[in-house]
């Protein structure tokens, strides 16, 4: 992990391989070209109050995440200074947002793969920049090199190694709430990166008995209660869904119980992942060029462990049970078939007409499941339906509730963490369309609005009176196009933070 540290030093003395600093357009009310942003006043002054212009003849904009590299002025130990563009200065007060920041830092950091220590001399005027900054930086110089084996003897001379060292330059280490808002972002974002190494590892490494093998080990670290139901346990217990979708394949399915818990804690959150570790469609094979992503499947589960995790390493005063259900969806002779019905843990029956549409039944008996503790509330996270990219596209996950205040609770921690998300609805009149003349529900329905069928579907199976969220990720968990700000090419981790505020919330008090 790429390490981190708060200093007061002068960006001139310090001893480092670059130092980073932000660049703006100017606000539209005043235009005039770029705008070195607050924290760079010394780098500036060391070029004689001409850096803006001078990164202008270099081509610089100030375009958000736009990078660009000049020699450091003399005098300084570092010989490198990149410029890193933040987007136009806000017209209202001129302070750049939180996720101006984190994209900024995480462009920079990616930047300087390659690179020992840089110093970011990013605006940090209060403990929610730091936080900012810190969690973009440590968040961009994530890399996922595990089976690269014949480049890790070169990655020193090709520059490929990831940032290995950050000094938040402006930050105080003295300072409670500064140091505060780096260590919850070091804890953050280490279980984010643990998150995403196992989305990213390939499914023949990771399958539902290696993914509970990994949790297990994280939980005895950090005093987390863990129980794991292996497939005799899973079929005594009556776990229709779960079985039925890893029927079919030589890897056995399980279910994780992870327990973190507060001897102050006022509230129960539980966190219910989908953890396909791989998903071939299973006899409703997915067509041609579909399948390549698919160890992807498991990221509502990497989230959940995470999030978890990142509770149990702050010491949230808020009890938070994760619940990863997890199988792997292939086609043989004993999977599960078009036409099969299956008896849920909670007792329901539901007729597959399409294996394909497994999340969702691995999902209804680990819901069933948490419900029995009574929580406050419940949110399950899922890579669950293309519909919902078709929605909102690659960058944003949907949030569907059965109560409106907890929807838009879930939405603004959504925002307050900086990931794209959006409310949707769970219109009732799609329930009739999975409605089975065979058993009590079918696990599709309506072709149109498929990612609401799938939250109606969900829905079903949480007990009754408990609040509940779905947060659908299928677009922005991995990423399969370029970088960009702190999100890397393929597993992006994504929910990861957002389940981290609300526990946060849920501590204060403040669920909606």
């Amino acid at each position: 992990m790429t390490a981190l540290t708060l200093s007061t030093a002068a960006a001139p003395g310090l001893r480092a391989d670059a130092i980073v600093v932000g660049v703006a357009k100017g606000p539209a009310s005043r235009p005039g070209g770029l705008v070195v942003a607050p924290g760079a006043e010394a780098v500036d002054k060391a070029y004689d109050g001409k850096l803006a212009g001078l990164l202008e003849t270099l081509g610089a904009s100030g375009a958000e995440g736009e990078v660009t590299k000049l020699p450091a002025p003399s005098g300084f130990k570092a010989p490198l200074v990149v410029a890193v563009g933040l987007g136009a200065v806000p017209e209202k007060d001129g302070s750049f947002g939180a996720e101006a920041l984190r994209r900024a830092a995480g462009a920079a950091a990616r930047a300087l793969s390659g690179t020992k220590k840089a110093a970011f001399a990013l605006p940090v005027e209060d403990a929610d920049a730091v936080a900012a900054v810190s969690e973009g930086a440590l968040l961009g110089a994530y890399s996922f090199d595990a089976y690269k084996e014949q480049n890790k003897d070169a990655k020193a001379k090709n520059g490929k190694a990831p940032l290995a060292e950050i000094a938040l330059l402006g930050a105080k280490p003295r300072d409670k709430a500064h140091k505060a808002a780096a260590e919850r972002a070091i804890a953050v974002t280490e279980e984010l990166n643990r998150a995403r190494d196992l989305i990213n590892t390939p499914p023949n490494d990771l399958d539902p008995e290696a993914f509970a093998a990994v949790a297990q080990t994280a939980a005895k670290e950090h005093g987390i209660k863990v129980t794991v139901l292996d497939e005799k346990a899973l079929a005594k217990g009556g776990y229709g869904g779960i079985l039925g979708v890893g029927a079919g394949s030589a890897a056995t399915p399980r279910l994780v119980q992870l327990s973190y818990t507060h001897s102050k804690a006022k509230k129960h959150l539980a966190f219910v992942g989908k953890g396909i570790t791989y998903d071939s469609g299973g006899i409703s094979l997915k067509p041609a060029g579909h399948n390549e992503t698919m160890k992807c499947d498991m990221s509502g589960a990497a989230a959940v462990f995470a999030a978890v995790v990142a509770a149990a390493r702050l010491g949230l005063e808020v009890n938070v049970t994760g619940w990863l259900a997890l199988a792997e969806n292939m086609p043989s002779g004993s999977a599960t078939r078009p036409g099969d019905v299956l008896r849920m843990y909670s007792g329901k029956t539901v007729e597959v007409l399409n294996t394909d549409a497994e999340g969702r039944l691995v999902l209804a008996d680990a819901l069933a499941k948490a419900s029995e503790d009574k929580p406050d509330a419940i949110v399950d996270v899922a890579t669950l339906t293309g519909a919902m990219m078709l929605a909102l596209g690659n960058r944003t996950f949907g949030i569907m509730a059965n109560d409106d205040a907890f929807r838009s609770a879930v939405h603004e921690a959504a925002e307050e963490a900086g990931e794209p998300a959006w409310p949707m609805p769970l219109p009732d009149h799609l329930r009739k369309g999975m409605d089975s003349p065979t058993a009590d529900i079918a696990n599709m329905g309506e072709r149109y609005g498929g990612g609401l069928v799938a939250g109606l579907f969900l829905k079903e199976f949480v007990g009754e009176g408990i609040t509940w969220a779905h947060l659908d990720i299928a677009g922005p968990a991995f990423n399969e196009g370029g970088p960009f700000g702190y999100t890397p090419k393929g597993g992006t981790g994504t929910a990861v933070r957002t389940l981290v505020r609300l526990a946060e919330r849920a501590a204060s008090g403040d669920l909606g």
